[in-house]
């Protein structure tokens, strides 16, 4: 599909994926995995990957594109110069025909996503990516494919993310599977907890400064956790957030042996981490930790630190900032 930054409705193609063994044994029946190419036709141009977020999907730039700030026509991530290839998450739910399959919401790891993945590419005939780009879930999906391939790869770029779920991940991530479990609400009221751990105190201060009565900053804190809450239950199933929820809370590419450095050891890509200083949910600490273990073992390993005061939310927000930490890789 070409000059699809000009689209106005969304059209989904797909590869069949013809049985796939889980982590946990499980096979899968047959399955379509849906996917969007932006920019130039495949096998045109350098490809580059992009993996969507725990409520996103695939359509990166365009009519309703959720990243059209940084990928698009002229943008960060060129589509006059790039392939860009988003697959979406089986079980994401945007316009899914068989996605009943996925009811068991802890059906597939993050390693799972990332082996479906690669299956994919190689429908594709895709054997080479110029890049694999993702925030939050779809980064640390990102790593699980990076060490799935570890000669795919080009430029590894995960963003607000971590190559595993730390305690304090897991930690709320099971609060939301509460919510989500036990709520009369519950796709709105996970969202609403969401937010809070998606932004900061400073963030939340700077948005309503201006609502300087008590009473005014209560309403406008509320409405605006409400909208975010109506707007993603209107938009996003509730077999969907559960899913994916255990996703994230599933990375981890050591696969439980808690050895790093032997899971990294044969990965050729460039690896430039980017982390947010206030991102209260993947921490700006254990990045620092990654690249000082990376840099032991002689990768090519660069650190990029978004400075802002929303969190982890700024890898949707901080698109200038984002745009000068990676121009270097999209603009030689």
């Amino acid at each position: 599909m070409s000059g699809v930054d000009q689209i106005t409705s969304v059209k989904l193609n797909s590869v069949t994926i013809e049985s796939y063994k889980t982590s946990k044994g499980i096979i899968l029946p047959e399955f379509n995995l849906s996917y969007q190419i932006f920019g130039k036709p495949l096998h045109t141009a350098p490809v580059v990957m992009v993996n969507h977020a725990l409520t996103g999907n695939s359509t990166v730039c365009g009519f309703d594109g959720w990243w059209n700030d940084f990928v698009g026509s002229k943008k960060c991530i060129d589509t006059n110069r790039f392939t860009v290839l988003s697959f979406n998450i089986p079980g994401n739910g945007y316009l899914e025909e068989n996605s009943d399959i996925f009811l068991d919401y802890k059906v597939l790891s993050a390693y799972d996503v990332a082996s479906i993945f690669s299956k994919g590419l190689q429908i594709l005939e895709v054997s080479e990516l110029f890049a694999l780009i993702g925030g939050s879930v779809g980064g640390g999906i990102a790593w699980e494919l990076a060490v799935l391939q570890p000669d795919l790869i080009k430029n590894l770029i995960p963003i607000a993310t971590d190559w595993k779920a730390t305690n304090w991940l897991r930690a709320n991530c099971t609060i939301q599977e509460q919510i989500l479990l036990n709520s009369a609400n519950p796709v709105h009221d996970a969202r609403l907890h969401a937010m809070t751990l998606y932004r900061t105190p400073a963030s939340m201060k700077a948005k309503f400064s201006k609502n300087n009565t008590e009473s005014k900053r209560k309403d406008t804190v509320d409405s605006w956790l409400f909208h975010h809450g109506e707007r993603l239950k209107s938009r996003f199933g509730l077999a969907s957030y559960k899913m994916l929820n255990y996703i994230l809370s599933s990375i981890d590419i050591t696969k439980g042996t808690d050895d790093f450095e032997a899971s990294v050891s044969n990965l050729t890509s460039d690896i430039h981490i980017v982390s947010i200083n206030s991102d209260v949910f993947f921490t700006l600490g254990e990045d620092v930790e990654t690249v000082e273990r990376l840099r032991s073992l002689n990768k090519n390993i660069t650190h990029h630190i978004i400075d802002s005061i929303h969190g982890h939310d700024a890898f949707l927000i901080e698109f200038e900032q984002l745009s000068i930490c990676l121009n270097t890789i999209f603009k030689n």
